[in-house]
């Protein structure tokens, strides 16, 4: 592992965490909810792209890309750590049903949300 390929991550990293911050940010505020939407949309959009991506890395072998795009956007993009705080937290508080909501949601969308993108991958290089 050289240095271009760790620039490549740090690269990817820096992206995807503005990112998660701005469309995080912008969802909660549209919602108006107290339940965290903003963390559930960037978990559910990464894990569509990372299926999408998953099919692609299959194919074409480029390194550097998939460390740029896989393990540092989306892995910064995507708030799991975030999820299982906000959820910990709601445990902590009483908040049994919003808790298991947001576990339930964030499981399902996800796992979903990345079947529907190798799916779309599928259907565009079939």
């Amino acid at each position: 592992m050289g240095a271009s390929m760790i620039l490549a991550v740090g690269a990817g990293g820096f992206v995807g965490a503005v990112l998660r911050f701005l469309i995080a940010t912008f969802v909660q505020k549209q919602s108006g909810l107290l339940f965290p939407v903003g963390t559930l949309s960037v978990n559910v959009l990464g894990s569509f792209i990372i299926g999408f991506l998953a099919l692609y890395f299959e194919n074409v072998v480029a390194p550097h890309q998939k460390a740029l795009l896989v393990t540092g956007l989306l892995g910064a993009l995507t708030t799991f750590s975030t999820f299982s705080l906000e959820s910990v937290t709601m445990l902590q508080e009483g908040l049994w049903s919003r808790a298991l909501l947001n576990i339930g949601l964030n499981v399902t969308l996800c796992v979903s949300a990345t079947v529907g993108g190798m799916l779309l991958f599928k259907k565009i290089y079939g």
